[in-house]
């Protein structure tokens, strides 16, 4: 079962930001005696790969805080996020931590089964951001963009660490995900709601 929190907390996150789950797995993998990366990706915590999932997380940061920039680059992201789910359902899923100790037990065959869910989880969880950020830009005037972008980002941190680190408290965390685009939703169709009314 905390395979599937961890994976799922994971490719959640890089639906959020493509680059923080595999840059905190790399890293982990790389620094954390307790995590312990299966073979197959190992490879994310090769130090080159870590300074070029860095440079792009930095790119990302800025670019998906300016308004219209900010759409653009959701649909560059829209095959970028999913592969990063795949990968990281895939990698969080099946590596040694501090509460998973014996992964291959979970997911001894089908291994193509984690990075499809992974895909998956990360393709919702990104459509509900790229189709959100443009309603929310046009209701504030781009006002919402960086603040909107800098709590996706935050929360994309929390969900890869907890992932990690207290598994079971990813259900709260993508609990808090689903409110919060939805009371942004409601939050936007109210203002047009107001803004048609003044408008009459």
């Amino acid at each position: 079962m905390f395979e599937v929190l961890t994976g799922a907390g994971l490719a959640v996150a890089a639906g959020l930001n493509a680059y923080i789950p595999l840059l905190i797995l790399g890293l982990a993998g790389r620094f954390i005696d307790f995590v312990e990366l299966p073979a197959q990706w190992h490879w994310l915590s090769n130090e080159w790969v870590l300074v070029i999932l860095g440079v792009l997380l930095v790119i990302e940061i800025v670019a998906d805080k300016i308004p219209v920039v900010d759409s653009i680059n959701d649909w560059i992201q829209l095959f970028v996020r999913p592969v990063a789910g795949g990968i990281a359902f895939g990698t969080g899923s099946s590596s040694g931590t501090a509460v998973v100790t014996d992964p291959a037990q979970f997911f001894t065959s089908n291994a193509w089964v984690p990075i499809v869910i992974g895909i998956l989880l990360a393709l919702a969880t990104h459509i509900g951001k790229a189709v959100s950020r443009p309603a929310l830009n046009v209701a504030t005037v781009g006002a919402a963009a960086p603040v909107v972008s800098t709590a996706e980002d935050l929360g994309s941190v929390v969900l890869s660490v907890l992932a990690l680190l207290l598994p079971v408290l990813v259900i709260v965390a993508i609990g808090g995900v689903i409110v919060g685009f939805v009371v942004l939703f409601r939050r936007f169709r109210r203002g047009l709601r107001s803004d048609a009314e003044l408008a009459t």
